[in-house]
């Protein structure tokens, strides 16, 4: 069951959700200003333990993003702390279900504490990545999903072999896009080892916003025009200045007539 992306044109009919990673801080160290993007954005992907995240962070991030009515996501990765859930690791498939359950438990309870609910999983990192193509970890990660309970939807890349295994599943698929980070010809992200791969100009990011919410498109590293649907719009909370650029996304999309909504 797919949830069904919300088209139109300026002028009120077109929907988007602006989500950010939340939460990707350890003990005393705060990689994300929280505060700042809770006010911005509808979904909060919640970094888990496994990239980034403790107890009490989870805690603090999920009562906050309760507290402004601001939709709480999982976002699960590989075990990889120290490399900030980014570097490639082979995981076997019954173990990386296991630990994605792990991982969206740990937020349900913080979630419900605060008088909340885990609303969508969303992969991390090298896990997303893996998952765009990988059908074998993607069924692992979609197998998490389902030990979990509830039925929750899953945000990934349009067309990837992470949503194909969701749809498959029964799960709600909700596809996205990314404001902030450069695109191949085919409509994947590129690695963030090469050249390109983060925006960083404030008007390069609005401008690609607008288009992704607007008309569908991306501009590809190599200049050719690709169809991008989503549902969702992802901007990193860990880039400098995170918080000024997605205030001034939402503004952009608010003037052009875009409405600003969760998708759970």
């Amino acid at each position: 069951m797919a949830v069904e992306d919300t088209g139109g044109t300026p002028g009120g009919d077109t929907v988007i959700d602006l989500n950010a990673d939340l939460g990707e801080g350890f003990g005393r160290w705060r990689l994300t200003d929280d505060e700042a993007l809770l006010s911005v954005v509808s979904s909060a992907n919640v970094a888990c333990g496994f990239h980034a995240g403790d107890p009490s962070t989870m805690r603090r991030v999920c009562a906050a993003a309760a507290g402004r009515g601001v939709a709480i996501g999982a976002q699960v990765s590989y075990r990889d702390l120290a490399g900030f859930g980014r570097r490639a690791m082979d995981v076997p498939a019954d173990e990386l279900a296991d630990e994605v359950a792990y991982q969206i438990g740990a937020l349900r309870v913080f979630a419900e504490a605060a008088g909340t609910r885990v609303a969508y999983v969303k992969p991390h990192g090298a896990l997303y990545n893996r998952t765009v193509r990988d059908t074998g970890q993607a069924g692992a990660v979609v197998a998490g999903v389902l030990l979990a309970g509830g039925g929750l939807p899953v945000l990934g890349l349009p067309g990837s072999s992470l949503l194909r295994a969701a749809g498959e599943a029964g799960l709600p698929t909700v596809t996205e896009a990314f404001a902030d980070r450069g695109y191949t010809p085919d409509g994947t992200l590129v690695p963030r080892r090469e050249p390109g791969a983060v925006l960083h100009e404030p008007g390069a990011v609005v401008d690609r916003a607008l288009g992704i919410a607007l008309r569908a498109t991306v501009t590809a590293a190599d200049g050719r025009q690709v169809a991008v649907s989503a549902r969702s719009l992802c901007l990193h909370g860990d880039t400098p200045g995170a918080a000024g650029l997605a205030r001034r996304v939402r503004r952009a999309l608010e003037e052009a007539g875009v409405r600003i909504g969760a998708f759970a």
